[in-house]
């Protein structure tokens, strides 16, 4: 009994974190649409380019302000439908908690123009958006959008959704071009590729990393990783060519955020282990993805 009250309570602490950093991302994704985003007359990709580019379309062509969260509701209607059916649906509560926060922050503060020169509103526009998704995603959540399409079709259907998205992105792009002037188009374009190179850095879950650990203790670490990462290993005969000894190669695929508490481990079992980490460009077959809840 005080075990599952301690559960419980865990659960709820995690739940409150989450919701606290999930409110802060909307609230600094906002800030950027207000300032960076708007400031520049870029348009992001996703479900928020979508929006922008409607609400431009309106003011330019029809001379009327709409408000961008029931227009970004409305983009992101089917993704958020997709995300509870098929991806998990406190997931997707979460996300959709920092779609409609987002939104109402949009609406609710003014714009403040931090800077109008292109260049830097791209590059520290694109640097702050990727702030803002890696504060979701190390926290189980996304920022809607192609994000619920993106881990559907990479987690559900094992299908690389880097080249659909970018192709929808592509056409945003070329909307926005032949509407308001290539040269904001060209911008957004740098914006898109600075947030795409910063979150590459800041959120490495999605990446793999190849280890081929050469140990006098094969055992224990195979255990061990399995523990830490719910990753299995594979045992490779091997001999030194200087001393001729028998070794044991310790061969898995684990996560790149994973490697941080692996490797350290790995050094307490065997401080002389042989440790090499390469980048996995592409792994096919089964590969343990923590299930979203």
């Amino acid at each position: 009994m005080n075990s599952d009250k301690q559960s419980l309570k865990e659960m709820l602490e995690r739940d409150a974190v989450r919701l606290v950093v999930v409110l802060l991302a909307a609230f600094l994704m906002a800030m950027n649409i207000n300032s960076f985003v708007n400031a520049g007359g870029l348009y992001p990709g996703g479900a928020t380019g979508l929006t922008i580019i409607i609400q431009r379309i309106a003011l330019k062509y029809f001379g009327f302000n709409l408000p961008y969260t029931p227009v970004n509701i409305l983009m992101n209607a089917f993704p958020v439908y997709m995300g509870f059916r098929f991806i998990g649906k406190k997931f997707t509560s979460f996300s959709l908690i920092m779609v409609l926060a987002c939104g109402f922050f949009v609406d609710l503060l003014p714009s403040y123009p931090v800077t109008y020169d292109p260049l830097l509103v791209a590059v520290f526009g694109g640097i702050v958006n990727a702030v803002a998704i890696t504060m979701c995603l190390k926290v189980d959540a996304t920022s809607g959008g192609t994000d619920f399409i993106s881990i559907y079709l990479s987690q559900k259907k094992g299908i690389d959704a880097f080249p659909y998205i970018l192709g929808g992105n592509i056409v945003i792009l070329g909307i926005a071009g032949h509407l308001f002037g290539w040269d904001k188009a060209l911008y957004s374009m740098i914006f898109q590729y600075v947030s795409t190179q910063a979150l590459h850095v800041l959120y490495r879950t999605y990446q793999q990393r190849t280890l081929f650990i050469i140990t006098d203790m094969p055992d224990r670490i195979c255990s061990m990783i399995y523990a830490t990462c719910g990753h299995g290993a594979t045992l490779i005969d091997g001999e030194g060519s200087f001393a001729h000894r028998n070794k044991k190669i310790v061969y898995s695929i684990v996560s790149a955020a994973d490697t941080r508490k692996l490797i350290p481990k790995i050094r307490e079992i065997d401080p002389g282990a042989f440790i090499n980490q390469i980048r996995t460009e592409e792994v096919m077959g089964n590969f343990y993805t923590k299930p979203r809840d």
